[in-house]
């Protein structure tokens, strides 16, 4: 299923990030209670790279498993 960043992540007034629903990214689990800055890495992944892209996920059991993310034009 293909989301929108935005559609996953909420950015924060002060540029932070939050996700909206529960992610799994490699092998963290990141849920709405936490927010991130620039800089922070996750599996090796920093997401903040991807603002603007579409995210490729598969929902098992509510939570959304990142399989990749799709380049931005």
């Amino acid at each position: 299923m293909r989301y929108k960043f935005d559609e996953l992540f909420k950015e924060e007034p002060d540029g932070r990030l939050t996700p909206r629903k529960i992610i799994k990214l490699d092998s963290v689990t990141l849920s709405p209670s936490i927010t991130f800055g620039k800089g922070v890495s996750f599996g090796g992944i920093n997401i903040f790279n991807f603002k603007g892209s579409d995210i490729e996920v598969v929902d098992i059991g509510g939570t959304l498993v990142v399989k990749g993310f799709y380049e931005y034009k």
